[in-house]
C-alpha cells in the first residue's frame, strides 16, 4: 500500500512537472501581480504564452529552468500564461499585440509600468525543441538587451 501510494505521488509530481501552465490561473490577476511585484523590485516583467499540450513550450520551460538560463530568468518577473488550444487568455495575448500569432511558445518584455518592451513576432521559439540550451540564452539575452534600450 505504501509502495504504491508513492508510486502515485510521484507520478503526479512529474506530471505536475509536465505541465508548467497552470490552465486555472487567472492570468490578468496574474499579470497585475507581476506588474507589481516588478515595480518594487525595478525589474521587468517576462510574460511567456504557451500551453501544456506544446512540446516546444515544455521544452522551453525546461531549458529556463536549468543553468545560467535559470540565472538570466531570476532578472524578470516570470509570468507563465496559459494559451489552451488557441481558445484560453485570448485577451491577454491581445493586449500585448498578440505574439502567439505566429506559434508559441512566445514571449513579451513588459516594463513595470506595462509597456511593451520586446515581443516574439515571428514564432522565434516554436521550434524551441531544436534549440539548445546556449540558444535559448543567447536568445533571452538579445531580448534582454533590446527591452533595456
Amino acid at each position: 500500500m505504501l509502495l504504491s501510494l508513492a508510486i502515485s505521488l510521484a507520478a503526479g509530481l512529474a506530471g505536475a512537472a509536465d505541465r508548467p501552465y497552470d490552465e486555472g490561473a487567472d492570468a490578468k490577476a496574474q499579470i497585475a501581480t507581476a506588474l507589481h511585484e516588478a515595480a518594487a523590485a525595478r525589474e521587468p516583467v517576462l510574460l511567456i504564452f504557451g500551453a501544456n499540450w506544446c512540446k516546444d513550450c515544455r521544452a522551453l520551460d525546461h531549458s529556463l529552468k536549468t543553468g545560467r538560463n535559470a540565472e538570466l530568468m531570476s532578472r524578470f518577473k516570470v509570468v507563465k500564461v496559459d494559451v489552451g488550444n488557441f481558445d484560453h487568455n485570448l485577451d491577454a495575448t491581445a493586449a500585448y499585440g498578440n505574439p502567439t500569432r505566429k506559434g508559441i511558445p512566445s514571449a513579451v518584455i513588459v516594463s513595470p509600468d506595462n509597456k511593451v518592451l520586446f515581443m516574439t513576432r515571428a514564432g522565434e521559439l516554436a521550434d524551441a525543441r531544436s534549440m539548445s540550451d546556449d540558444g535559448i540564452y543567447e536568445f533571452f539575452t538579445k531580448a534582454e538587451a533590446a527591452a533595456r534600450q
